[in-house]
């Protein structure tokens, strides 16, 4: 399957202060959408970019050029209109209704002038707010998605980081064991107490692969990751490690491992660039789209 032509470009709208790790995982997430979908047309918003660089542009630009575009196309729309209804002896108003005709139709479509899909894997009220305030600002008729989580493909990659850094084991169906394992997760999220609720439906996921206890904590929330860390040990949780329910640019660079050291537990890293990432931003789109892809699975541990 190929994007239909004509689709609307799909905008990853990216927090943070752009530099180069963040711009390095953008184009990766988005590298990841287009080998999805051939012939996508998807661009890079920061949220927190200012003006027309091209290296970090800034998503409202982003969106109003998508806008622009859009009007562009119904120019082209009208003219090509009028045009055929010259060569074939139309006059004067028949020739203006034409036109008009065709440039309505390109307005009227019921497509977005972009989609954008937050790059976020649970919700962050604040960084949604700048979100919707740069598709207002804008100007254009562009559609805002849900973020990425709760899914089991994001439990899928909190498990591969987790094993990555040597706190779980890669597989559970396989009888070997990991002697720094940890038997008790801190689900790490950031958007406060509504956030660490919501990142609790991705716990019970990852739960259920890792078959121990984990529990959800805001980064921005003062003493919640010691909190829960305080839980898990008083259930009965010797050895804790910290899995980030991030994507990365939500956060400073150093928050998550800063929380894990105040908690006294190992920390993995964030999701970043894991595959799944993206091809969730890339489902994101098609549905608003009606596009029907193959539907990713999580991997069987």
């Amino acid at each position: 399957m190929v994007a239909p032509v004509g689709a609307p470009p799909l905008v990853l709208a990216v927090p943070g202060s752009p530099d180069d790790a963040i711009r390095s995982l953008a184009e990766e997430v988005v590298s990841i959408a287009r080998s999805e979908l051939p012939g996508l047309d998807a661009r890079i918003g920061y949220v927190d970019a200012e003006g027309e660089s091209e290296d970090f542009p800034a998503l409202e630009a982003q969106l109003t050029r998508a806008a622009q575009e859009r009007g562009e196309r119904a120019r082209r729309a009208a003219e090509a209109a009028k045009a055929e209804a010259e060569a074939h002896g139309g006059e004067g108003e028949a020739v203006a209704e034409a036109a008009a005709a065709a440039k309505a139709a390109v307005a009227a479509d019921d497509a977005p002038s972009a989609v954008v899909v937050p790059l976020l894997a649970g919700p962050d009220n604040a960084l949604l707010r700048r979100i919707r305030q740069a598709v207002k600002h804008s100007g254009s008729a562009a559609e805002l998605t849900d973020v990425l989580g709760p899914h089991p493909l994001l439990a899928e990659g909190l498990h591969v980081r987790l094993s990555e850094a040597g706190l779980a084991r890669a597989d559970r169906a396989r009888l070997f064991t990991v002697a720094t394992a940890a038997d008790g997760i801190i689900l790490a999220t950031v958007g406060g107490a509504e956030a660490a609720q919501a990142g609790g439906i991705t716990g019970m996921l990852l739960s259920a692969r890792l078959a121990v206890p984990v529990m959800a904590a805001a980064l921005d929330e003062d003493g919640a990751v010691v909190r829960v860390a305080e839980q898990l040990r008083s259930a009965g949780s010797s050895r804790l490690a910290l899995a980030p329910y991030l994507i990365g640019p939500e956060v400073a660079a150093d928050l998550p491992a800063a929380a894990a050291e105040e908690a006294e537990c190992a920390a993995a890293e964030p999701l970043g660039a894991y595959p799944a990432v993206g091809k969730l931003v890339l489902s994101k789109y098609a549905t608003v789209l009606g596009i029907k892809l193959q539907q990713p699975s999580p991997a069987l541990r």
